[in-house]
């Protein structure tokens, strides 16, 4: 009976299972086992049937598993374009309203460049009119002071 029977961990490493697989099998009541001195035994000719239907049928589940990640995959896909083409448009409204501004602003520059230009002007005018003033005034000055010079002399001499 010994010949038959098999430990946990040998029956692992026969069938290339992880130790906590085998134990879910067994717990599961798909494997043949008993106990002797304190060590579980599996009677590995009557587990491989309900080994194999296991096998198969994680096999069908992860290919649902499959089918709900590829969903998944393509939600997730069309849920980052429909984000993508969100940013697209917010970033071609972006640029429109900094082209708006833009164009605003220059409309602002030009228009601050005609007033600065017409500023230059009438400074430029002003500044000959000063002038013109200031030549009137001295010629005033000189003309007074020559007209009053005669007159001083005039009467100093009676």
């Amino acid at each position: 009976m010994q010949g038959h029977w098999m430990s946990i961990d040998d029956y692992a490493r026969l069938t290339q299972m992880e130790r906590s697989e085998v134990e879910t099998l067994i717990v599961r009541g798909k494997l043949t086992t008993i106990i002797e001195d304190g060590v579980v035994m599996i009677d590995p000719g009557q587990g491989m049937a309900g080994i194999v239907p296991a096998s198969l049928h994680e096999l069908s589940a992860s290919e649902a598993d499959m089918t709900l990640g590829a969903s998944f995959v393509e939600k997730t896909i069309g849920t980052i374009i429909n984000l993508h083409e969100k940013v697209l448009v917010a970033k071609e409204e972006t640029i429109e309203s900094i082209k708006n501004e833009n164009l605003f602003l220059k409309e602002a520059l030009a228009s601050l460049q005609e007033l600065y230009e017409e500023d230059r002007h009438t400074i430029a005018t002003l500044t000959e009119q000063l002038k013109l003033s200031q030549q009137e005034v001295e010629f005033m000055r000189r003309k007074y002071k020559l007209m009053w010079g005669k007159v001083i002399e005039e009467h100093a001499a009676q």
